[in-house]
């Protein structure tokens, strides 16, 4: 059996520029720069996809991985005067985010953290092999960021101001909690846009600031007793799931989409907006991939003929039925349903 390999790589300096070129001297690969934006792209060797990370004023810096690896890489970021404040957004499969006396915390899908090792800790960041990794982190230097926020130190949140005030990062500190569909929603503008140049750096350091605006309301309202907040998370991921497990377990009598997100307590852009980040595909879209799904097993398993079928996955129509079908797998269910009970009987 085959030992796990695990690839450590030192981060010795947190901005864009300093962590991208440790990462690509440590995997042995080009580092390309752009406008205080840094890209590195994997061999095949180590995988496929990129990181990149992007340098913005008042030490702000943001880094976007996306990838597939072979072999496991872990960050482990050395101990700096300034530790900085770390706040990860996981846009797809499982990281592990660990420090010394805080162990390992699994970081799931559409979930983030805040967090500071303070003085006496490492930061640690596990990309975990075969599996879609995709987050997107901003890194502050509170004691650069302290020359834009000082003015409003004195009014913040007090959740707030305790931590922009610790300045160095002495104190360690750490949240974890699901994230808002408006920031997936930002975060796929910043990583999307087509603009050049100075205009792609002012839209992007925008978006760095809308990101991180809802982000620090969202903790404000985490803060609060859970019957007095207003933004919705881990409920609307719920709700979603929710919505997705009906939607099979109930397709021969299916609703409308506005009494389906009704039904799990949310509106219908929420709903739209939510499967969109969930599962990469509108409500219609993943009403129709199920149900064509399911006719699959029928016509594979069951002696149910096409009409039976039709109606027993909630379409009321033997020709939509058979065109859904064909987009969805290339052929007809009727060559389908023959192609099958053939295999069946010559078997």
């Amino acid at each position: 059996m085959q030992s796990e390999v695990i690839q450590k790589v030192n981060i010795t300096d947190y901005d864009a520029l300093g962590f991208l070129t440790v990462v690509a001297e440590s995997l042995n690969l080009s580092l390309t720069e752009d406008n205080r934006e840094y890209s590195v792209n994997l061999t095949d060797e180590i995988g496929h996809g990129y990181f990149k990370a992007y340098d913005f004023d008042h030490g702000i810096a943001v880094y976007e991985i996306d990838c597939t690896l072979k072999n496991q890489i872990n960050f482990e970021f050395e101990k700096v005067v300034v530790q900085p404040l770390l706040i990860l957004f996981n846009r797809e499969e499982e990281i592990i985010i660990s420090g010394h006396e805080i162990g390992k915390n699994k970081v799931a899908h559409l979930e983030s953290v805040m967090s500071s090792e303070g003085a006496k800790n490492r930061q640690k960041i596990a990309l975990l092999p075969n599996q879609s990794t995709c987050f997107f982190a901003i890194i502050i230097n509170r004691k650069l960021f302290e020359e834009k926020i000082t003015d409003f130190l004195s009014n913040m949140h007090p959740t707030l101001e305790q931590i922009f005030r610790d300045v160095n990062g002495i104190n360690q500190f750490y949240a974890q909690g699901y994230y808002s569909l408006d920031i997936a929603k930002f975060m796929e503008e910043f990583t999307t846009t087509s603009l050049t140049e100075f205009m792609r750096f002012v839209f992007l350091e925008g978006k760095i600031y809308e990101i991180l605006t809802h982000f620090l309301i969202q903790y404000v309202d985490d803060a609060k007793d859970p019957k007095a907040r207003k933004i919705l998370r881990q409920q609307t991921v719920e709700s979603i799931e929710e919505a997705s497990t009906i939607i099979k377990d109930e397709m021969d009598q299916l609703g409308s989409i506005i009494s389906l997100a009704k039904r799990v307590g949310l509106n219908q852009n929420t709903l739209q907006e939510g499967f969109k980040q969930l599962y990469k595909k509108s409500v219609n879209q993943y009403i129709k991939e199920v149900r064509m799904e399911r006719a699959k097993e029928l016509l594979e398993s069951s002696n149910l003929n096409i009409t039976e079928i039709t109606y027993q996955v909630g379409i009321n129509s033997r020709s939509y039925f058979s065109k859904l079908f064909k987009e969805q797998f290339g052929i007809s269910p009727k060559h389908y349903l023959q192609k099958h009970r053939n295999s069946n009987i010559s078997a």
